[in-house]
């Protein structure tokens, strides 16, 4: 395998975000009201695109989105505590956290989470049940340095035997050559890059890969930050937060991150040519998709998120053709 530079089209991005008029979102809603008809918490990979949604997103002309970061605070509230008291919780982490976060609100009845933000597909029973409505897509490609030992130019069954610790590529334990990554657990990107190089959570968690860490000196590793990269290391990345990161739309946290090829093709703006691709979502009780607001800002093709391409292309990602498709339910 051979060293080859790529070139990461974030130019397209820079444009679109110099254009589309989109102010750079907070990490907790912002400006009036503080507190939303809809509160929604995890995804890391889509939370600045739905902060960004949450601007322009209204009903009456009144902002309904509050969307809250995977990280910041330890605890963040969701409600306005002189009407619900109930809504300070500690602040969720990923896809998966989100997932449990809004279930646990659901099953209470209190009415603290309204939706939760999902970089994956996770249609495991739930009660209630839920709803994966999607509204755009993003690609995720595999991160390295400049100065790497590994190659930008991969294929996929290569990337699947580097997160099988083929020898032939990441060497021999327990001091291997490569510092094979993986983000924090419960993140949508680790669940849905797991699926692409055919390993499970469980069996990551039990050790049988035992090249994989989540961990960089005891400390998670959080996703979509390329700060944790060495010259010896590899870690997911989503193509949208590459893209949103370099044209500085969001807090730019890629260190020397340089995304990879995969199978030829390169990771560029909106994802449009790249193979391992995937829609995001914001999940909804089953129960409210015929009820506004939830019909309203999330459901159908004339849904309010569904609008709003320029947003979700100025945060990197592509709009979905499946905008507001209710068909995936949990059972």
């Amino acid at each position: 395998m051979k060293k080859k530079n790529i070139l990461i089209a974030a130019t397209g991005a820079a444009l679109l975000a110099a254009t589309a008029g989109v102010t750079v979102a907070s990490a907790e809603p912002s400006g009036t009201p503080t507190y939303r008809q809809l509160s929604g918490v995890g995804s890391d990979t889509t939370q600045d695109v739905m902060n960004g949604l949450s601007q322009v997103v209204t009903i009456n002309g009144t902002k309904v989105l509050g969307s809250y970061n995977a990280v910041g605070s330890p605890n963040i509230t969701t409600k306005d505590p002189a009407v619900n008291n109930k809504c300070a919780m500690a602040r969720p982490n990923g896809s998966g956290a989100g997932r449990a976060a809004l279930l646990t609100s659901l099953q209470a009845n209190n009415g603290c989470l309204d939706f939760a933000r999902s970089s994956s597909l996770s249609l495991g029973a739930a009660s209630p049940g839920l709803t994966y409505v999607p509204f755009a897509v993003d690609g995720v490609s595999y991160a390295v340095t400049p100065s790497s030992v590994l190659p930008r130019k991969l294929t996929l069954n290569d990337l699947k035997a580097i997160y099988h610790c083929d020898p032939a590529f990441v060497g021999t334990g327990p001091n291997y050559s490569i510092n094979v990554y993986l983000p924090q657990a419960g993140s949508g990107t680790r669940s849905f890059w797991e699926t692409q190089v055919g390993i499970t959570d469980a069996d990551v968690v039990a050790g049988v890969y035992p090249c994989i860490k989540d961990k960089k000196n005891g400390v998670a590793i959080q996703e979509h930050d390329g700060r944790v990269l060495d010259d010896k290391a590899i870690v997911p990345f989503s193509i949208a937060q590459y893209i949103a990161q370099s044209s500085q739309t969001v807090a730019d946290l890629r260190g020397r991150a340089l995304l990879g090829t995969i199978d030829g093709k390169s990771a560029t703006t909106l994802n449009s040519d790249f193979g391992v691709k995937r829609d995001v979502y914001n999940v909804i009780p089953t129960s409210k998709i015929g009820t506004a607001p939830w019909s309203t800002v999330f459901v159908g093709k004339d849904a309010l998120v569904c609008k709003q391409s320029g947003v979700i292309n100025t945060y990197g990602f592509a709009t979905s053709p499946d905008c507001g498709d209710t068909s995936k339910q949990t059972p």
